[in-house]
């Protein structure tokens, strides 16, 4: 058991997972640089609650292994199809840095990519003139915070304003694909080493996660969950036929109490604990680049993230996006509050 890793602008608030402690760490001043997994947004969400970059490459653009790659221990072995490793850092520099050093091929994971045999640093400089962007702020069904759509919206309207891109406001199309991302997660996991752990170690597991270990999931549950990411891939393709890149808000709502899976009510609507990862979840079914970056800080101080979307494997583009953006509106001179009062 460990103690409860805290989100440095606010001790009370949760910095997001599942990479919390990378997360924290970065914004407390603790390292440049950390590592995180993201199978349904854990670099985008701890860089979106903690204001960091977060940077989710294309499934295979830093190979992965052991982790989700790894026979051998139940808790390790899923999600492969999912997971990526991602940089979270106080600048996007950095990540091309981390970038540079890890993407490449690596004959233990056989979803890993070719090396694109150029510079990651090179790659994030450059302008975004005339690119064509899309703005969803919903998904046209999500439910989010009014801070969060302020600070996302105003966030969008920097990159037709300053950068003289040309962005319009567009959504896929899917309906909430949450119920297949789970079956997905499911499909991928040793159910049955999972559930001897749970049957072993119950009451020192969270209780959401043995419930949705032990639900009577059926083969159709499994296959239409496969059905469900192809018609999300699908859409998300034709949609960016259209445009060089996607913007929404990384997440729903900013950080909240800790031990809460995720709020109850957003936007005065009752919704599901996991909806506030609705913007996150749906670019690890499709495998596409994605990345984090501050939008803003509410008027209570806590960091709202705005993610930017790049099409089928174009991290380059998203690089520079990143760039372009964190030039035009800087972040890195903000540090969490906590630290002045410590003396740091």
């Amino acid at each position: 058991m460990f103690e409860t890793t805290r989100n440095p602008w606010n001790p009370t608030l949760t910095p997001g997972g599942s990479s919390a402690g990378a997360g924290a760490a970065v914004a407390a001043g603790v390292g440049p640089i950390a590592i995180g997994s993201d199978g349904g947004g854990s670099v985008r969400i701890p860089a979106a609650h903690c204001g960091l970059y977060g940077f989710k490459p294309s499934m295979g653009r830093i190979p992965v292994y052991p982790s989700s790659r790894d026979e051998r221990y139940p808790g390790v072995s899923g999600w492969e199809s999912l997971e990526v490793i991602g940089p979270l850092t106080r600048t996007v520099a950095d990540a091309a840095l981390v970038l540079a050093a890890t993407a490449g091929p690596d004959p233990r994971d056989r979803h890993s990519l070719p090396a694109l045999g150029m510079d990651w640093m090179e790659c994030a400089r450059g302008d975004l003139k005339r690119l064509r962007v899309a703005y969803s702020a919903d998904w046209g069904y999500a439910a989010v915070d009014p801070e969060v759509r302020r600070l996302a919206g105003a966030a969008a309207r920097i990159f037709e304003r300053d950068l003289g891109c040309v962005v319009e406001e567009a959504n896929p199309g899917w309906e909430d694909p949450l119920a297949a991302f789970a079956a997905l997660i499911i499909a991928e996991t040793d159910l049955k080493g999972m559930r001897g752990l749970a049957a072993r170690y119950h009451g020192q597991m969270s209780p959401h996660l043995v419930d949705f270990l032990q639900r009577p999931w059926t083969a159709e549950d499994l296959t239409n969950a496969n059905m469900v990411r192809k018609a999300v891939t699908n859409k998300m393709w034709r949609l960016m036929s259209r445009y060089d890149l996607l913007l929404t808000p990384t997440l729903t709502v900013p950080p909240f109490a800790l031990h809460m899976q995720g709020p109850e009510k957003t936007e005065d609507r009752s919704v599901r604990p996991e909806q506030w990862l609705a913007f996150t979840y749906p670019l690890n079914m499709t495998g596409q680049p994605a990345a984090s970056v501050p939008a803003g800080w509410t008027n209570d101080g806590l960091p709202v993230g705005l993610q930017i979307v790049g099409r089928h494997l174009d991290d380059p583009l998203v690089l520079r996006a990143s760039a372009a953006f964190e030039a035009a509106a800087p972040w890195r001179h903000r540090w969490p509050p906590l630290l002045n009062r410590l003396g740091l």
